[in-house]
């Protein structure tokens, strides 16, 4: 292809067989410290001793920001702000943490021993009176990947995928082809294993993430990747991470800027500030998974009056909304990292108002695909 339409293909920084040689390599490296540890407690309980362990706290943002302060807060995306020590000498909470921790690594190490793969709902099946809930075993993995420095997929645990893509991209997940590309508006799992993706090729100008299958199927619909030379993501609502990786993956391969498209009230800020900043949970893993210099596209607070929408699509914010605005106002990287949209985030605020991407549907059903977002685009209309 000539011109604009010029491939990008992207250069494998290793060999597939020195890349699956790495992650051998890494696997037994993870496998023989997990057995160390291990070996560790048993011996210290078998004489008698309380074993404990130490796990950093990350911090990927605060809520009391405030930008009269003098002191500035202690969050960052890769220090630790703080320890936990788990223990068994005291009957309490971190005695109950430390068992459910135990339990969920020996799990790991056989996962890592057989080369095998289960979900964390797998894994809560196996002790469920111990366990009590999935998220119990969910703070057990985050804990694993703290003590031993990795992310979640280096323990063979694996999430259920969501995310969906389409677009102008084709890849290898493994031996299966993705060949998005050949049906441009046809929808793809997200992958689930980033490390086996690979040639990568793409025509792609730039990605957007819109946060819901909704508007994806609009999109689908209205054979917007025909028109539009892009790769559209969504994460259906809040993103796993699979998809967050994947977005993280696709910018920095192919060096693409991308858009994000979110619903005009505070959830659809959260999940745009999921993307951009990272989660709170997985606060150790943020700078893996975060995409810094993605764009918020839309919708905006001013849309509404910009786009002549009819006073129906409108509605007031509810208490709870206006709760979670408040919170998300008070994180300190909206005012370190990103005034515009904590103004944005005021405005919605101040006018006590929320409308959903779909309203933009008043003026005419193609107006998101046809209008809204190129004309976004091409002007700069974004923050």
């Amino acid at each position: 292809m000539a011109g604009r339409d010029k491939r990008r293909r992207a250069a494998p920084l290793e060999g597939d067989e020195q890349q699956l040689r790495r992650r051998l390599e890494e696997a037994a490296l993870l496998l023989r410290r997990i057995k160390g540890l291990v070996r560790w407690i048993v011996e210290e309980v078998a004489a008698g001793r309380s074993p404990s362990i130490v796990l950093h706290r990350y911090r990927n943002y605060c809520s009391s920001a405030d930008s009269a302060s003098p002191s500035p807060c202690a969050c960052s995306y890769d220090i630790p702000v703080g320890t936990d020590v788990l223990s068994l000498l005291h009957k309490d909470y971190h005695t109950s943490r430390l068992n459910v921790l135990l339990r969920v690594l020996f799990v790991v190490q056989h996962l890592l021993q057989q080369n095998k793969h289960c979900s964390k709902r797998d894994i809560y099946y196996m002790y469920p009176s111990i366990f009590v809930e999935v998220a119990v075993v969910d703070r057990a993995i985050n804990d694993i990947c703290i003590l031993f420095k990795c992310s979640r997929h280096n323990l063979n645990v694996v999430p259920v995928v969501k995310g969906l893509v389409m677009g102008w991209i084709r890849f290898m997940e493994g031996e299966k082809k993705v060949y998005c590309i050949t049906s441009v508006n046809a929808a793809f799992s997200i992958p689930v294993d980033i490390e086996a993706i690979k040639d990568v090729v793409s025509v792609a100008h730039y990605i957007l993430v819109v946060e819901k299958e909704t508007v994806f199927q609009r999109l689908a619909n209205d054979k917007f990747c025909e028109r539009n030379r892009c790769i559209v993501i969504t994460g259906r609502g809040y993103p796993d991470i699979p998809t967050r990786r994947f977005l993280r993956y696709l910018v920095e391969l192919l060096h693409l800027p991308a858009y994000c498209l979110v619903d005009s009230d505070p959830y659809g800020f959260d999940i745009l500030a999921t993307y951009k900043f990272g989660s709170l949970q997985l606060a150790h893993d943020a700078n893996l998974l975060r995409v810094p210099d993605i764009r918020w596209l839309g919708v905006f607070t001013s849309d509404f009056e910009e786009y002549c929408l009819p006073d129906c699509c409108l509605l007031r914010l509810s208490p709870e909304d206006r709760r979670k605005a408040e919170g998300i106002l008070a994180r300190c990287y909206l005012h370190r990292e990103a005034p515009e949209w904590r103004s944005e985030l005021e405005a919605m605020l101040q006018k006590g108002v929320k409308f959903e991407i779909e309203a933009l549907s008043a003026n005419s059903i193609s107006f998101l695909s046809h209008e809204y977002i190129p004309q976004k685009i091409k002007q700069g209309m974004h923050l």
